[in-house]
């Protein structure tokens, strides 16, 4: 998925599935965790994309096997026109991504201080001048706007706000000039005070430095601040892909219009308004339903087809595709 010239493509996932192996007493295989199940599409450079969902789609795996923290099971990772293969491939790779966790005090070592924390990429990319680590290190923590710098340097991460200590995050991975940076809901575990700051932060290294972002969220109300284009994930797969206006004032899969239903609505007047909320849960990963995977839930089910064979992804508007039989005919 994507319309990108291959020039322009600076990460391309094909037919990208991760699995995760169960077995009873570590001998006995019993199955397999569909986490990711044959996922498409294409960044370009400089651009934001957004994957949403609600827990358990596969979006935080999707991004752990683009940073290359967990192998594919099938499929292709390519960055820079590099297939990711091979522990030299992946050791040249990294100082590329940068990744912002959800949890910035878990992130860190309580045992570090500011200084150290942001130091260690450094030390491990070979980085030997002090005075030259040390003024890197000034430099990302001035544009995470972490100021006056002198103040933060010898903190320990139990001694800054959860606003804080997500800049030092965000700082350690800008710190090595990547071109991609994978944010995993890195504004879910702070205050709303704080969350715009966070989202205007990187929403502004984005742009001024010619990032490529991933913004992982189940939120879709703050992906308009600076994506361009949202992947809505369910059960492992992409069920649609556009760009941020198309799809928020015109969703054309079912659960995507369940997702923008959910969104809280501060107005009293619709508080009497009665939402769309599908019926039963999320598909087990492990054994997941034949057909397309929403169809349990689906208000719009089509007998014969949505619970036998798994859609594709029709495009019924430029640019705009979901995986859904009632957009077959186009």
């Amino acid at each position: 998925m994507g319309e990108a010239a291959d020039g322009d493509i600076l990460l391309s996932l094909r037919d990208l599935h991760t699995w995760f192996e169960l077995r009873r007493w570590g001998i006995f295989r019993v199955g397999w965790v569909q986490a990711v199940d044959g996922v498409d599409f294409q960044l370009g450079r400089g651009e934001a994309v957004a994957v949403v969902g609600e827990s358990g789609c596969g979006k935080t795996t999707l991004a752990r096997t683009i940073l290359g923290l967990h192998p594919p099971t099938r499929g292709e990772i390519r960055f820079d026109g590099r297939v990711l293969k091979g522990a030299a491939t992946l050791r040249w790779y990294r100082p590329h991504v940068g990744f912002v966790q959800q949890d910035p005090y878990g992130a860190t070592a309580p045992f570090l201080s500011v200084k150290r924390i942001l130091e260690e990429p450094l030390l491990v990319q070979g980085v030997r001048d002090p005075a030259e680590r040390l003024h890197r290190i000034r430099t990302a923590m001035e544009r995470v706007k972490l100021t006056p710098i002198d103040d933060f340097l010898n903190k320990f991460p139990h001694m800054l706000s959860g606003g804080q200590q997500q800049r030092v995050v965000i700082a350690r991975a800008k710190i090595l000039e990547p071109r991609l940076i994978v944010a995993d809901e890195p504004v879910s575990m702070l205050d709303a005070s704080v969350r715009v700051e966070i989202l205007e932060l990187l929403r502004d290294l984005q742009q001024t430095s010619g990032l490529s972002l991933i913004y992982i969220t189940h939120d879709l109300s703050t992906v308009r601040f600076f994506t361009e284009r949202i992947l809505v994930m369910y059960g492992g797969k992409v069920v649609e892909e556009a760009p941020v206006r198309s799809l928020l004032e015109e969703p054309l899969h079912p659960y995507t219009r369940a997702l923008l239903a959910g969104i809280s609505d501060p107005d009293p007047a619709n508080a009497h308004v009665m939402r769309e909320v599908p019926p039963g849960e999320p598909p087990s990963l492990m054994n997941p339903p034949s057909g397309c995977r929403f169809h349990p839930r689906c208000p719009s089910f089509i007998r014969k087809l949505c619970d036998c064979q798994v859609p594709p992804a029709f495009m019924p508007k430029p640019g705009h595709r979901a995986a859904c039989w009632l957009h077959r005919d186009g």
